[in-house]
């Protein structure tokens, strides 16, 4: 086999010229094809010669392309999911934007109104923060109980405001 001067002197035109159909970018083309010819040099010994030697150096060529192609779909994946995180935690609920267009002082004052539970379930929704599991917990009673009764009051706020 030739040295690897001569097998890039030989065969670098045909490597870049299917990387490029492959990557259509000539910067990457020639950096692949620079990869492809130190990979060869790394496995010069493992060539079989049951090919010719621009098929190998294709083959290397291809999963390097390969190599990249993954590399790129993870972090597309990647960037997306992220993208949706992002999206869902800074998009307010619709509850979020009810209470915002309230001013602070009205809604405590209306909500001050409400009836026991209620009062006390809403606060711990929206003030404490807590799922509908933990203020069931807390007030011994069901996750279920929770949710219906902060839903109940509310509409009741809501209706009130609307006033």
């Amino acid at each position: 086999m030739d040295s690897i001067e001569e097998l890039y002197q030989k065969h670098a035109k045909t490597v870049y010229g299917f990387l490029l159909t492959k990557t259509k970018d000539p910067g990457t083309a020639e950096e692949l094809t620079q990869e492809t010819f130190y990979q060869a040099m790394k496995k010069l010994d493992s060539f079989q010669e049951n090919s010719s030697v621009s098929t190998w150096l294709c083959g290397i060529a291809k999963n390097l392309w390969f190599d990249i192609l993954r590399k790129q779909k993870k972090q597309t994946e990647l960037s997306s999911r992220l993208s949706e995180q992002k999206d869902k935690a800074s998009a307010p609920s619709a509850e979020e934007l009810f209470f915002q267009n309230l001013s602070h002082l009205d809604f405590l004052k209306k909500l001050h109104n409400l009836k026991e539970p209620g009062r006390e379930v809403i606060y711990l929704r929206l003030i404490g923060n807590l799922s509908f599991a933990q203020i069931g917990e807390i007030m011994e009673k069901s996750e279920n109980w929770a949710r219906v009764t902060y839903y109940r009051n509310k509409e009741k706020l809501m209706q009130e405001v609307q006033l």
